[in-house]
């Protein structure tokens, strides 16, 4: 949960659109790259659902409160019908099991997702509102075990993602308290830069972080999806202390705020630890991570007061090239063109962050533009839907291709 509303944003420069549009693209082939090798671990093909199911969130409420709907592959159509930007999430315990963030007043998006059977907790909007329930049932066609004739090829991939799942995650504790520490000196330049720094090892586990909603509302939230925003006393973590650093430049009441995000980071370093890594944990994080990344935070900012988004997607870009990189000898062997196009697809994506940081660092630096363009968001919010056509295009295109690799691993095996 991190894309803040829209209209809380400042002017972007023009080059960021060039950067979302990079991003919104290649997030769609690394969702379906990823996609291809998860759905081909599976012994049997997903059920497709016959339509999307209806989902209305209220200012207070999910409508309907209660879903009850097969296993397998299912779509959710979620309709805002409150007055603020609302996330949508179904959880397993504390775990996402898939979200929509900031949908719009009066927008709707829609939701792919896998389902095992079982009950699930669903957010509606605000996080003070009542959670929904969604029952899933069992169903004869569907199935997401994985087979564990193809797990061999995943055990180095995954053993090498954990370690560095851990090694980021012992870094976020180390910087988080390097930043309590300079909050509690009293010293404001110093809490400054340790602030960004603190956020890069984060940045870069996020795509799993995702997972764990209890530590992802209080390390990481934004003030939108609170009932009282920058005022209400359950918004800390990383933010609330970005807007006492940069906008009130005053260190009062930030050290207990600095301990708990500390305490929190511990907690997840913790979990991250003893998680079980699965295929489906390495991929689909990822996946959907990125596909967040192109559709709902770029277009919104999230560091209001910093205007460091570009240093966040840099991290975030980088931890989802771990997995890419991870992930190659997987896919290369069974289909190399597809391999060939995801490299090729994210290395734009690189040379627009490469661009756009040294648009930034050429820039004047008594211009406005020169702080406004480290946000890839805020201007295009209002083109959001031709950028989307694009992505939209790309992953008609490589629907096909994912379906190749699908069948090429099947005879594989």
């Amino acid at each position: 949960m991190s894309a803040p509303d829209p209209g809380k944003g400042r002017p972007q420069a023009p080059s960021s659109r060039l950067l979302y549009l990079g991003v919104a693209g290649a997030a769609v082939l690394v969702a379906l790259a990823g996609a291809a090798f998860y759905v081909a671990t599976l012994t049997t093909r997903h059920e497709k659902a016959g339509g999307a199911i209806a989902v209305a969130v209220t200012p207070k409420a999910c409508e309907p409160n209660t879903i009850t709907t097969s296993a397998g592959e299912q779509n959710f159509e979620i309709a805002n019908k409150s007055e603020r930007p609302v996330e949508w999430e179904i959880l397993d315990g504390v775990m996402v099991v898939a979200e929509r963030e900031n949908i719009a007043p009066g927008f709707k998006q829609t939701l792919k997702v896998r389902l095992s059977p079982g009950t699930y907790e669903v957010t509606c909007g605000l996080l003070s509102n009542p959670r929904g329930t969604l029952v899933v049932t069992a169903s004869q066609n569907a199935s997401t075990e994985p087979a564990r004739a193809t797990m061999r090829n995943f055990l180095g991939p995954l053993s090498e993602y954990k370690f560095y799942l851990g090694r980021q995650s012992t870094a976020a504790v180390r910087s988080a308290t390097e930043l309590a520490d300079a909050i509690k000196s009293g010293d404001l330049a110093k809490a400054q830069a340790a602030y960004a720094a603190a956020r890069q090892p984060y940045k870069r586990i996020e795509p799993v972080v995702y997972r764990f909603s209890d530590l992802q509302n209080t390390i990481d939230p934004v003030a939108t999806y609170f009932e009282h925003r920058e005022n209400d006393p359950a918004f800390i973590g990383y933010h609330r202390i970005e807007r006492g650093l940069f906008d009130a430049k005053n260190l009062d009441g930030l050290a207990p705020i600095a301990d708990r995000l500390v305490a929190d980071l511990t907690t997840l370093d913790e979990r991250v630890k003893a998680m079980k890594m699965t295929p489906d944990v390495l991929i689909d994080s990822v996946g959907n991570f990125t596909t967040q990344l192109a559709r709902d935070r770029l277009p919104a900012g999230e560091n209001g007061s910093t205007q460091t988004d570009i240093s966040d997607v840099e991290a975030n870009v980088e931890g989802i090239g771990k997995v890419i990189g991870l992930l190659r000898p997987v896919v290369q062997p069974v289909n190399p063109e597809l391999a060939q196009k995801i490299d090729a697809a994210f290395n734009a994506v690189k040379d627009q962050i490469a661009k756009q940081r040294k648009a930034i660092q050429t820039a004047p630096q008594a211009s406005s533009d020169a702080k406004s363009a480290q946000r890839p968001g805020r201007r295009i919010y209002k083109s959001r839907r031709g950028a989307r056509s694009i992505a939209a295009g790309n992953r008609d295109e490589f629907q096909w291709h994912m379906m190749i690799a699908i069948s090429e691993v099947s005879m594989a095996r």
